[in-house]
């Protein structure tokens, strides 16, 4: 065997270097992300930017689940608990109106197995004077409520579900939040 020159051992050890770097990052930062909590207390004073503009004000005693959320200049959405119940609005880029985004929605609610529109569709209209449709859907062992709403080339669709008693206790402040849904033009 031939002797092991300085470079052979300079470059032995910055390879063992960025081998140590990389075990560090690979095990370090999923132990970092598992001790962070997923849900963050909102205030339910603070606008909250969900997307492109979009805003709305949290419901009382919500947290943000930050593992489901995903703001964006162009798209986003936010999820917010409220105990069991799931508070979800995505604002994604549309070119049509209420009806068309309104259906779009209802034909993914149905798309997943199990679940169902239910009753039928009615008007809304935010704090903002924006114009919605809202219903209510089922899946297995949940209830529902969904509104849509479009302006500036975006919509905004709200999806609300839990069980039939924990919605119920928090059904009106989900409504409160959903009505305070702010467009970018409306700032």
């Amino acid at each position: 065997m031939g002797k092991v020159t300085r470079r052979q051992l300079t470059d032995l050890l910055g390879m063992l270097g960025v081998v140590a770097v990389l075990a560090g990052l690979a095990i370090g930062l999923p132990a970092v992300d598992a001790a962070l909590p997923a849900n963050r207390p909102v205030s339910p004073d603070r606008r909250y930017e969900i997307g492109a503009g979009v805003t709305v004000l949290p419901p009382s005693g919500a947290v943000l689940d930050v593992t489901a959320t995903r703001p964006g200049d162009l798209r986003g959405s936010a999820l917010f608990r409220l105990g069991p119940v799931r508070y979800l609005i995505a604002v994604r880029p549309f070119h049509g109106d209420v009806e068309a985004a309104a259906a779009s929605l209802r034909a993914r609610i149905t798309g997943t197995p199990g679940y169902q529109v239910t009753g039928t569709q009615r008007s809304i209209t935010t704090d903002y004077g924006r114009q919605g449709l809202q219903g209510g859907y089922t899946a297995p062992g949940r209830s529902g409520r969904y509104a849509v709403f479009v302006a500036s080339g975006l919509s905004a669709e709200v999806t609300v579900a839990g069980a039939d008693l924990d919605l119920g206790h928090r059904l009106s402040a989900v409504e409160r939040s959903t009505m305070s849904l702010r467009f970018p033009e409306q700032s």
